[in-house]
């Protein structure tokens, strides 16, 4: 018998109830702004009601292009709780990109900061049809709403919207660079489920503060934003990486968590070794290196001067997450650890068959982060399907590697064309495309060379054309 309602809330619910036990204590810092929980909630909901009064329903998708700050955070979860699908777009791309990304997830709303409103008005023809409503963090007339009027006389409460479990959340595009980037949808309870799985395997607690310097779009931004938030820390956010502002806010703002790619991490350990003073570091309880391989010599430096160390991830937005601790790092500094927690690996010969420890193959993966897949690509969900001998899907990675006999997973490479250069994912094609233009280019391939500040950078091997 049945006696009282069970309940697995969402992580907007999750989020408004921290606003009512956790409302006075910090929640965000940015541009010498501070919000507490209640303020950071109060104004989330505002904006979600903000979004309903306008005719944004459940499941609507909203583009977001913005910088960091304060209203950029407040759009992504201001969309969640509305109930509505948030499209967060990585600055760097093109133009040509960045329409197609939007058309291609068929948004009916856009938000911009003030920044990048121009590019977007001089794009305004290769937008989507489908695109209605227009805001941005400052007014700007000429069709674009501002923040505070969409969010004006609106009810900070939770908005009453029905989310179900398997309602999308979010899409996050794994390229700006190629001709058809995939969007990868997440839905409510794989996003919960994910953070959750994340915060034990990072170490988040509802005393963490966490520093942000990557693009918030970034799925790495988004790894330790929603780890803090579910356990009801603090977000510290920089509008930019600086290795210099780095370390000092570390000590001016007593920093326990970070997420960052190798090459910000190798700055920072220039940056320390080279100034001659000394640097309060004793703050740092856990921090996450992703994106992209974090050599073994780097890692071995990052222990010195870290006495947390740093625990590196291994894994995809589309969902495979492998983390090795701090504790196992020693004499196993190349390998990224072993699955999070619920999630299973396998490694997999050409022919499909599984392989035993020592021998590489492709790495494949399933659990309960696993994507439902992506955005208007049924090609690309077969292509990255695996059967199982029990007829059970595992995502395809395209990453080559091995597992020794403790279980420890290493990288050996990719079978994806890619390079993976200062956490960023460049497509060789499109070098190719933009040199082969030049008249004085008759031919040419990029490939991938190692690089000790980047990882990976790409190299172009260039036949030059005849001169007439």
């Amino acid at each position: 018998m049945e006696y009282f309602e069970s309940t697995s809330p969402l992580l907007p619910e999750i989020l408004s109830l921290h606003g009512k036990w956790r409302a006075h204590q910090a929640a965000v810092f940015c541009n010498g702004q501070q919000l507490n929980w209640q303020q950071f909630i109060e104004s989330n909901h505002r904006f979600a009601n903000g979004l309903l009064s306008r005719d944004i329903r459940p499941g609507d998708r909203v583009g977001i292009v913005m910088s960091n700050g304060i209203p950029m955070l407040q759009s992504i979860f201001g969309v969640m709780a509305a109930g509505a699908v948030s499209v967060p777009i990585n600055l760097s791309v093109s133009d040509d990109a960045l329409a197609g990304m939007l058309s291609d997830a068929e948004v009916v709303a856009l938000v911009a900061s003030n920044d990048q409103v121009a590019r977007l008005q001089d794009i305004a023809d290769k937008l989507p049809k489908s695109l209605g409503l227009r805001i941005s963090d400052m007014p700007q007339g000429n069709g674009w709403l501002g923040i505070e009027e969409l969010c004006h006389n609106q009810s900070p409460q939770l908005p009453e919207v029905t989310i179900a479990e398997l309602d999308e959340l979010n899409i996050i595009y794994s390229s700006g660079t190629t001709g058809l980037p995939k969007g990868i949808v997440h839905n409510h309870a794989g996003r919960r489920n994910w953070t959750y799985d994340l915060a034990i395997a990072l170490r988040y607690h509802g005393g963490s503060k966490t520093l942000l310097t990557l693009g918030l779009y970034s799925n790495i931004s988004w790894v330790a934003m929603l780890t803090t938030l579910l356990a009801g820390g603090a977000l510290v956010i920089h509008d930019k990486f600086d290795a210099a502002k780095t370390v000092q806010a570390i000590a001016r703002h007593g920093i326990t968590h970070t997420a960052l790619v190798p090459i910000q991490f190798q700055g920072i350990i220039d940056y320390i070794s080279a100034d001659q003073k000394a640097h309060d570091l004793t703050s740092m309880q856990a921090m996450m290196s992703c994106g992209s391989p974090l050599h073994a010599q780097l890692k071995q430096n990052i222990f010195q001067y870290f006495s947390c160390g740093v625990i590196e991830l291994y894994g995809l937005t589309e969902g495979v997450i492998t983390t090795i601790e701090p504790e196992q790092s020693e004499g196993r500094w190349s390998s990224v650890g072993k699955p999070l927690i619920g999630t299973d690996i396998r490694i997999i010969d050409d022919q499909d068959q599984q392989l035993t420890a020592g021998q590489s193959g492709e790495i494949v993966s399933r659990g309960r982060i696993t994507m439902p897949g992506y955005l208007n690509r049924p090609d690309a969900n077969e292509e990255a399907c695996y059967l199982d001998e029990r007829g059970r899907r595992w995502l395809r990675t395209g990453d080559i590697g091995y597992v020794d006999q403790e279980g420890f997973l290493f990288i050996v490479d990719r079978k994806k064309d890619m390079v993976l250069s200062g956490g960023q994912n460049i497509y060789p094609q499109d070098i190719e495309a933009v040199l082969i233009a030049s008249p004085e280019v008759a031919d040419v391939a990029v490939i991938a060379a190692p690089s000790k500040r980047w990882g990976e950078t790409p190299v172009a091997v260039v036949v030059a054309a005849t001169p007439d």
